[in-house]
């Protein structure tokens, strides 16, 4: 059977422009992948077309709108699901027009469907008191609760996302002052975080009772499972859960870590552009939503709107406590120059 332009199109926007070309990371690749998927199920189940017979001609500006629509009406998924495939979709649409310049009008016509908004979500995250709580919960007389507390931790202390805390390999993380961990995100972007002292003294004593700090190891996967092996997302967001219905928290993502350290920075009247480049956002305005979402930060500016001399922003616990570690602060300050 002769190959469609669509299946040519497709198979090479898949495995050479997004790995190759455009650099993207392997999780993105399968989601994008996950779209098409659902595509061509789609046209073949409710407009007859079987995916070896699909055309670029067939994938028309309402026949995406249909598949969109389908997906969030009866399939149930989330408008931000929804955009998502729409992302997968416009990016798909961009490649073809290059590609196929007689597809063109039918390439805008496609990249003319806009994204959904969304009503404003509130940002979930732990209190002070709860992370505390939290990373107080592996058995440190244990060499299994060890390792927790050093994932723990530095999810926390970083603010990575669990992918990048996945990705790390021993010679990632630098305990030598400044002490720092260099994260690879989306887009292989990679930042450099600074780490907290008692982090660095956790990660120090984890590498060396497993003997990742000597010499030949520093391609080695920072954290590991019992067989030895590079530790999954899903492996951490278990190790998380875990610890999370020991401490009879509301069940935690691993985002939701990260979220809890960027609104504890965004409490503390950090400079947003200084967790925004902590965080890796490329947008300021995605920062931006953790300064909406502070209550105590609307509490701070009705003090300040009375006159009040009381400080309103609560120090954080001092065990876990970024602002009492000088290194961070001057690394925060130097951002800025």
């Amino acid at each position: 059977m002769k190959t469609t332009d669509l299946a040519k199109c497709l198979a090479t926007f898949l495995t050479v422009e997004l790995p190759s070309v455009r650099n993207v990371s392997p999780n993105t690749v399968l989601s994008y992948r996950d779209t098409f998927k659902q595509l061509l199920s789609f046209m073949e189940g409710q407009k007859g077309i079987r995916p070896e017979r699909l055309m670029i001609r067939d994938l028309t500006k309402e026949v995406i709108i249909s598949f969109l629509e389908d997906i969030e009406s009866a399939k149930g998924n989330s408008i931000s699901t929804r955009n998502q495939r729409l992302a997968a979709i416009h990016a798909l649409f961009r490649y073809i027009q290059t590609q196929e310049p007689g597809a063109i009008f039918q390439c805008q016509q496609v990249l003319s469907i806009p994204f959904k908004k969304q009503p404003g979500k509130t940002v979930k995250y732990l209190t002070e008191e709860e992370m505390s709580l939290l990373l107080s919960a592996p058995d440190q007389d244990s060499r299994k609760g060890r390792r927790d507390l050093a994932i723990l931790c530095l999810l926390y202390d970083s603010a990575d996302r669990v992918q990048e805390l996945a990705d790390l390999r021993v010679k990632d993380v630098r305990l030598s002052a400044p002490a720092q961990v260099m994260l690879t995100g989306k887009g292989r972007k990679t930042r450099i975080v600074p780490l907290m002292k008692k982090t660095v003294a956790i990660i120090e004593n984890y590498l060396k009772e497993n003997g990742l700090d000597r010499p030949g190891m520093e391609e080695q996967p920072l954290f590991r499972n019992p067989r030895g092996e590079k530790l999954t997302r899903q492996g951490i967001a278990y190790i998380l859960k875990k610890y999370t219905e020991e401490c009879q928290l509301e069940e935690i993502s691993p985002h939701r870590v990260r979220h809890s350290k960027a609104m504890h920075l965004t409490e503390a009247d950090v400079n947003p552009f200084f967790i925004r480049d902590f965080l890796g956002h490329s947008d300021i305005k995605t920062t931006g939503v953790y300064a909406k979402a502070s209550l105590k930060m609307k509490k701070a500016a009705l003090d300040k709107l009375n006159d009040s001399k009381q400080n309103p922003m609560p120090m954080p616990n001092c065990d876990k406590s970024w602002t009492e570690d000088q290194d961070l602060m001057q690394w925060l300050s130097s951002l800025g120059k």
